[in-house]
C-alpha cells in the first residue's frame, strides 16, 4: 500500500498573483529604461560625434585609395594589356592643317607659368563676391517666387515616402542671411582616380604626361549661417486595422555652421565615345557639418526635443550627404558647347526688334491713341473741324437694287448719277 501512494509534488515558490505582479513590475523596468537611456539619453558631445564620423569616413577613403593603388599596380597594368585594342580608322580631313597634339598637363602648367609646388594658394576674394551675388538674386527670387516651396512639397512626398508618414507640409523655410566664404585655393595635379600625382614628393614632366592626368583645383569652403527647413506631418501605425493610432510630428532642422575642402576638376571631352565635357565635384573627408534640430510629438501631452530623434535625423543626413557627394564619390555636370552660336547671341538691333515685336496690340493701340490727342491738342478747334470733315468724306456709296445709282459725296440732295452696266 505504501509504494501506491504517489509521491507530494513540492509547492511553487511564488503564487500566481507574485508572479504577475513581478511580471509587471519586470515590464515596467524595461520601459522605464529604455524611455530613459534610449529616448531621453544623452547624445555625446558634438565634437565626438564629427570625431567619429571623420574616423569612419577617413577609413573609408584609404581603403578606396588602396584598393585603386592595387588595380594601378604593373602586374595589373600588364593584364589590362594583354588583350590590345583594334585600331581605329579616323578618316582625318586634308584641307584642314594637322593639329598639335594635345597638351600634357605639365605643358599647361608652364605655359600658364603655374609652379604646383612654389606657387602660393589664392584668396578667392572676386570668387566671393561673384557667389554672394548669385545666392543673394537666388533668395530674393525665392521670396517673390513659391517654386522651391513647391519643388521641396514634391520631393518630400514623392514615392519613395514610406506608408507609415502622412503627407509631409513644410511650414518654415529660411535660406539664411550669410554667405560661404572660398579660400586656401590650390592647382594639384592628380590621375584619373582622383589621386593625387605628387604623393609628398616634387612633381615633375613624367607625372604629367601620365595617361589620364588632369589638374583639380582644392579650395577651403566655410558657412557659419542658419539654414532652416521645418515641417509637419503625422506617423500612421496601421496594424492591426488602417489608421489605428496617428501621432503628430513636427521637426525643423537647421545647418549651422559648414566647412570643408570643395575639389573641383574638368574630364576633356572624347569625340570617339561622343561624351562632352563635363565638371566633377567632390568634398574631402575631413569636411564638418553641424546641424540644430528640433522635434515636437504628441498634439495634446507633447514630447519637446528628444535627444535620440535628433541624433538619428543628423546620422541620416550626413549619410545622404556622404552617398552623394563625399570622396571616393563625386557629381559630375555635363557643360555645354562654348562655341559661339547665332541663336545665343543677345544685345545689340536684336534687342530693339526683340522689344518691338513682343510690343502688345493693346499697347499699340494705346499709344497711337495719345498720338492723336497730341496732335488734337496742338491744331486746336481747326484741328477738331478738320477731322469732323475727313470723318463725314468718308461715306460709303449707295447702290439701288432697281439700277446702278450711285449717291456721289458732295451731290446736292435729290440728284444721282446714272451708270449703265
Amino acid at each position: 500500500m505504501a509504494q501506491d501512494v504517489c509521491p507530494a509534488r513540492p509547492e511553487p515558490t511564488l503564487s500566481f498573483t507574485q508572479g504577475l505582479i513581478l511580471g509587471q513590475v519586470s515590464v515596467v523596468l524595461l520601459i522605464a529604461a529604455f524611455i530613459k537611456y534610449f529616448i531621453f539619453g544623452e547624445p555625446p558631445s558634438a565634437d565626438v560625434r564629427a570625431s567619429l564620423r571623420a574616423t569612419d569616413r577617413r577609413s573609408r577613403t584609404l581603403s578606396h585609395k588602396k584598393s585603386l593603388l592595387s588595380l594601378g599596380s604593373p602586374s595589373a597594368r600588364n593584364a589590362n594589356h594583354q588583350h590590345p585594342h583594334h585600331p581605329t580608322l579616323n578618316k582625318k580631313s586634308s584641307i584642314l592643317r594637322p593639329s598639335p597634339p594635345n597638351l600634357t598637363i605639365d605643358s599647361i602648367l608652364n605655359k600658364t607659368y603655374y609652379k604646383v609646388d612654389s606657387h602660393q594658394p589664392e584668396s578667392l576674394d572676386w570668387f566671393n563676391v561673384l557667389v554672394a551675388q548669385t545666392i543673394a538674386q537666388f533668395r530674393s527670387d525665392a521670396q517673390h517666387d513659391d517654386a522651391i516651396l513647391s519643388s521641396l512639397t514634391k520631393a518630400l512626398n514623392g514615392a519613395s515616402r514610406p506608408d507609415f508618414l502622412d503627407e509631409i507640409r513644410v511650414t518654415d523655410l529660411s535660406l539664411g542671411e550669410d554667405f560661404p566664404i572660398f579660400s586656401n585655393c590650390r592647382i594639384i595635379p592628380v590621375d584619373e582616380d582622383g589621386l593625387s600625382l605628387g604623393h609628398g614628393r616634387a612633381f615633375d614632366a613624367n607625372m604629367g604626361a601620365r595617361e589620364g592626368a588632369r589638374l583639380q583645383a582644392r579650395m577651403d569652403v566655410d558657412l557659419s549661417d542658419m539654414i532652416t527647413l521645418a515641417i509637419e506631418t503625422k506617423l500612421l501605425l496601421n496594424y492591426p486595422k488602417k489608421l489605428s493610432a496617428v501621432l503628430p510630428v513636427a521637426l525643423a532642422v537647421s545647418v549651422v555652421r559648414f566647412s570643408g575642402t570643395l575639389s573641383i576638376s574638368f574630364v576633356p571631352s572624347n569625340p570617339s565615345q561622343s561624351t562632352p565635357t563635363k565638371m566633377t565635384f567632390t568634398f574631402l573627408d575631413d569636411y564638418r557639418l553641424d546641424f540644430s534640430i528640433r522635434s515636437l510629438l504628441g498634439s495634446r501631452s507633447r514630447l519637446q526635443d528628444i535627444p535620440k530623434i535628433a541624433q538619428l535625423i543628423e546620422s541620416l543626413l550626413h549619410r545622404w550627404f556622404d552617398e552623394r557627394c563625399v570622396e571616393p564619390r563625386f557629381q559630375e555636370i555635363a557643360l555645354p558647347s562654348m562655341w559661339p552660336r547665332k541663336k545665343n547671341t543677345r544685345g545689340g538691333d536684336d534687342a530693339i526688334a526683340e522689344a518691338e515685336r513682343s510690343m502688345s496690340k493693346a499697347k499699340g493701340a494705346e499709344i497711337a491713341r495719345d498720338l492723336r490727342e497730341e496732335a488734337r491738342r496742338d491744331g486746336g478747334p481747326e484741328a477738331d473741324g478738320r477731322a469732323d470733315v475727313a470723318q463725314g468724306s468718308l461715306r460709303h456709296r449707295r447702290r439701288s437694287r432697281a439700277g446702278e445709282t450711285f449717291n456721289m459725296p458732295g451731290a446736292m440732295p435729290g440728284t444721282s448719277m446714272d451708270m449703265a452696266t
